[in-house]
């Protein structure tokens, strides 16, 4: 994997920082912080228990509610086996998740992904000097941002692998989806809600009490098998009806083609403040899973084994075992994961494609119209791409596109060159919609070009043409890996807002964002707005072209070619 991305050199993650004020500080600080917070709260909570008013308020209220006779106890094997999957599914989806945010290792509040306004970064700033260069083959691009984890923790841990990532995160997004879903009507079914929802007010000064307990490292009685006491239950509460639903929220909120439907690529439920809230989930989900099973640990570990594995309220030893047997099998599949994903990414690639990726392309029937004002054009656009670097490219370019051609061919009726000039003539359209970048940056531009629609219908396309495949200037990032492409569903290109721009915010497009021409269709990813277009070809198939998985980054980096999300 040496020459991954195009041979991009390695640059490790590292530990997060967040601001506070103009200040970076690094989330390390938070494990002494934490230590210290501890040590003093066990100190007073220890104090606390030595004053009769707090020995009355815990005989009151012991941590766990009386429970109804109408609860049930135990746990079912539904229950259990749900437990067990849910393991294994957040292991991928946290893992494959920290390695997504690794490509774009910042998050922001505002819409634009703005450089200076992140609010938590897993490297430094981003080079002054590179922002604004005179030189466009100095920007920084967004690929430049981008880290590596180690392969422990990443999955599959090397720099700019999101296809990879996004391929086990949607897979086993909808492994624990359909598993969440089962647990949710089988809760209700069975009566195991009671056992999580809070059914009175005293739920808090039990919570409270039990804090109290825990701390003081008097625990309180283990009697999690008839019923949790207070604090677990507001845990699980909030786990299983706050913080999983707000994932999937967060997540289906990250995706171009419900922005582009509903309008959300500003205000507050922007891409980037779903993509902190995500985050926020995440670091809830990792909190619980480590508090709960130091609790399990710590609070008669056989006793709680036997409830979770084998549904009883003994202390057989045979539990112990089936956990030590499960936890082995779960650590070889941790450790297995990254090298076989870097071994056979296209294996990866397919079987994530047949999984999900017709669900993913389902959203594709949003109509993208939603548009923006002139406010909320963002201030800077992250610049990504290989530049191209031809004299052909070059001598077009110094002749202001006078003459530049763009080549409409394939299975059409009326083969056409449109000369840039051409394109000035036809109707032009501007439309101010969001990019949504699959390295997870996002920005809002004023777009002026020439309808799809308007070239279809100069050409039209033969009944059998189902593919357009745009082809740029620019060569991709492999080496020898040949010319940028990609292709898209002839039904987008009839769309209102599917745009041949060649203006960004007023101004004519600039070499860095694909001058003289690129494309907009504002249901897919930014990977998919081909810059620098040359060509646009109508075909049946795209099975004969590249490596036949729908275009250049489909190809070499093992994206998906239908990207509404």
């Amino acid at each position: 994997m040496g020459e991954w991305a195009g041979g991009i050199a390695d640059e490790p993650a590292r530990i997060p920082s967040i601001r506070i004020g103009r200040r970076w500080i690094s989330t390390l600080w938070l494990v002494p912080l934490a230590i210290a917070a501890l040590v003093v709260a066990v100190a007073i909570a220890q104090h606390l228990r030595q004053f009769d008013w707090m020995q009355h308020f815990i005989a009151r209220y012991p941590g766990t509610p009386a429970t109804d006779a109408a609860e049930p106890t135990g746990f079912p094997a539904w229950l259990r086996w749900s437990h067990l999957f849910n393991i294994v599914f957040m292991m991928f989806i946290i893992r494959a998740g920290l390695q997504i945010l690794a490509d774009h290792p910042r998050l922001y509040l505002n819409s634009g992904s703005t450089p200076g306004t992140a609010w938590l970064r897993l490297r430094g700033p981003v080079p002054p000097e590179r922002l604004n260069p005179s030189e466009p083959a100095q920007a920084w691009t967004a690929k430049d941002d981008s880290v590596s984890l180690p392969r422990w923790l990443g999955l599959p841990g090397t720099r700019h692998t999101i296809g990879l990532a996004r391929w086990w995160h949607f897979t086993f997004d909808g492994l624990w989806l359909l598993n969440g879903i089962a647990f949710y009507v089988l809760l209700f079914a069975t009566g195991q809600w009671r056992r999580i929802v809070p059914q009175s007010w005293d739920v808090l000064p039990n919570a409270a009490s039990t804090m109290v307990q825990y701390l003081s490292l008097d625990f309180p009685a283990n009697d999690g098998f008839v019923a949790y006491n207070s604090l677990q239950l507001i845990a699980y509460f909030l786990t299983v009806f706050v913080f999983a639903p707000m994932a999937f929220v967060t997540g289906l909120l990250q995706a171009p083609a419900i922005a582009a439907r509903f309008g959300l690529g500003s205000g507050p439920a922007n891409r980037q403040v779903a993509r902190s809230i995500h985050f926020g989930v995440l670091a809830w989900m990792v909190f619980f899973i480590a508090v709960h099973t130091a609790m399990v640990f710590t609070t008669g570990l056989v006793e709680n084994l036997n409830h979770i594995v084998f549904g009883t309220d003994t202390d057989s030893y045979w539990a112990l075992a089936a956990y030590l047997v499960a936890m082995a099998v779960i650590v070889v599949l941790w450790l297995l994961a990254s090298p076989v994903t870097l071994r056979y990414p296209r294996v990866i690639q397919k079987v994530g494609r047949s999984s999900v990726g017709w669900i993913k392309g389902l959203m594709e029937w949003f109509n993208p119209d939603a548009e923006y004002s002139e406010k909320d054009i963002s201030p800077y656009f992250w610049p990504n791409g290989t530049l191209p670097n031809s004299e052909h490219y070059r001598t077009l370019q110094s002749g202001n596109w006078v003459d530049y051609r763009l080549r409409v061919s394939g299975l059409v009726e009326k083969p056409t060159e449109f000369t840039y000039a051409d394109l000035l003539d036809m109707d032009k359209h501007e439309q101010i919609t969001q990019h949504y970048c699959i390295q997870g940056w996002s920005g809002i531009a004023k777009w002026g070009g020439v309808r799809m629609a308007d070239i279809l219908r100069v050409v039209t396309p033969l009944p059998s043409a189902r593919w357009v495949v745009f082809t740029s200037m620019a060569d991709g990032s492999e080496p020898g890996g040949g010319r940028y492409y990609d292709c898209h569903k002839i039904e987008h290109m009839r769309h209102p807002k599917a745009l041949l721009a060649y203006e960004m915010n007023g101004e004519p497009l600039t070499e860095t964002h694909g001058a003289p021409l690129r494309l907009r269709n504002e249901v897919e990813l930014g990977f998919k707005q081909v810059k620098w277009i040359e060509s646009i070809e109508f075909v049946e198939s795209f099975a004969h072209i590249g490596k036949g998985q729908g275009g250049y980054n489909e190809d070499h980096e093992y994206f998906g070619y239908r990207m509404p999300i």
